[in-house]
């Protein structure tokens, strides 16, 4: 079969998918000659950086699991976060727009002692728009988008709900940074003990095996290998990761020491062997053909991340803060073993995921992200995207191959396809290019709500 046979094959699929009824699950025939709606699995990884897996580049452990989903699929060099931390991305993927649209304080990190902010009730998610077009929904792990109920995963969409909702529980003892405890089933503390990565795989497991009539939509989001760094057999550990000198204080918050390249290396084979688990309960329900697949991470890596060839890290515009692992698998429908250079960011995913279910964006709500179903199956080659982030006191672009970045008053240009560790500066040398990007940075600032920042 040749390339173009092959392309209208999928094009095909997809058009029959989504005009198809909304049968999936172990209880439902793959031989039906009824096509049928995608299952969707989104994983996030949490703190993840570029190069922590061993097939971005890892030198000291391996992640065969998540390397297997590679191959099968497509791999991404250059998938970007929506931000450089953990709340302002979350929001981006939920709400498939810029998190600087919202006019409730989330584009920066949510601290867990906050009670006030959360993401609207009202507010369209991509779980709400799959619900209302027949989906089953289900968020398992990691949420931090708002700690009460009014703001939790049930109030957004997800029909089922089983993690944590703030910044970073223990993984023990699933006491957050405020010193309350942190895992909920749906709205009522959960009494399962255990390790958080294996609680979340093993309720992923249990969801996938289920009979069902309609397709499912399961968010997976882990908090490994987010700090506090603690690896499955790390149980005897101190848990209390507060400062000794201010203990006594419940509401103070952590101390982000400790950890080993060692833990950091179980925390994430750990969560490598529990996503190879979630796909083997895949495709022992005989689901595999009928899911896609999306991983990736909500921003870069963090203290014992491996973000070469990129510079500095999470908190950070510079590519290290913002370069993340991206994998799409689909099987018959996109191809396999491909590297990808398509420039994505975290609102295409949903974008993605509404599209090849079929599903609408509220008009009111219009995203910011692009379906990048005809790149992934081949009908349309990689463009040029033009991206933007704003956070703290760094401003960046992406437009092309060129790099704006605005920190602490100074401006920067450079070329990532020839400099992706930004180091050659390049605004004298092609100040036509940077008046440019320089500009569209500034029109689409004026279009979100205002920074909060002073300067």
């Amino acid at each position: 079969m040749d390339g173009s046979a092959n392309h209208f094959t999928r094009r095909e699929f997809i058009r029959a998918a989504l005009a198809g009824p909304a049968l999936s699950g172990s209880g439902t025939s793959q031989n039906t000659a009824q096509p049928q709606r995608p299952n969707v699995i989104f994983i996030l990884a949490d703190d993840l950086g570029y190069g922590d897996l061993s097939c971005y580049g890892r030198p000291d452990y391996k992640t065969p699991m998540l390397d297997n989903l590679a191959r099968q699929g497509v791999k991404f060099t250059d998938a970007y976060a929506a931000a450089p931390v953990c709340t302002p991305t979350r929001t981006a993927f939920i709400t498939g727009r810029y998190p600087h649209r919202l006019p409730v304080g989330l584009e920066e990190p949510l601290q867990d002692a906050n009670m006030q902010l959360g993401i609207p009730p009202e507010h369209p998610t991509v779980a709400s728009l799959l619900k209302a077009n027949g989906y089953e929904t289900a968020l398992i792990g990691k949420w931090h988008l708002g700690n009460l109920r009014e703001f939790g995963p049930n109030r957004h969409g997800f029909d089922e709900f089983f993690g944590i909702n703030g910044s970073s529980a223990d993984y023990f003892t699933h006491n957050n940074t405020a010193g309350r405890f942190d895992l909920y089933e749906n709205l009522e503390p959960s009494k399962e003990e255990g390790y958080l990565t294996d609680l979340f795989t093993n309720r992923a497991v249990g969801y996938i095996s289920r009979k069902r009539a309609r397709p499912f939509y399961l968010s997976l989001h882990y908090n490994a290998p987010h700090w506090p760094w603690e690896g499955p057999n790390d149980k005897a550990i101190d848990h209390d990761h507060r400062p000794i000198e201010v203990r006594r204080n419940p509401g103070s918050y952590a101390s982000t020491d400790g950890g080993t390249l060692g833990t950091y290396a179980e925390m994430v084979k750990s969560m490598d062997a529990g996503i190879g688990r979630v796909m083997k309960a895949l495709e022992t329900a005989k689901l595999e053909r009928n899911t896609l697949v999306i991983f990736t991470s909500d921003n870069g890596g963090e203290r014992y991340s491996f973000n070469w060839p990129f510079s500095y890290q999470k908190m950070n515009l510079w590519e290290g803060g913002i370069r993340i692992p991206g994998i799409v698998r689909w099987p018959g429908v996109v191809p396999v073993g491909k590297l990808m250079g398509q420039v994505a960011t975290t609102m295409d995913w949903t974008a993605t995921i509404l599209g090849v279910t079929g599903s609408k964006p509220h008009p009111a709500y219009p995203l910011d992200g692009e379906d990048l179903t005809p790149v992934l199956t081949g009908t349309r080659s990689p463009y040029d995207r033009t991206l933007f982030w704003r956070i703290t006191i760094q401003d960046a672009a992406r437009m092309g191959k060129w790099k704006y970045l605005r920190e602490n008053g100074n401006e920067h240009l450079f070329d990532l396809s020839a400099d992706p560790g930004e180091k050659t500066e390049l605004k004298r040398k092609f100040p036509e290019v940077f008046e440019k990007i320089q500009g569209e940075y500034q029109n689409w600032n004026s279009q979100m709500l205002p920074n909060p920042r002073k300067s």
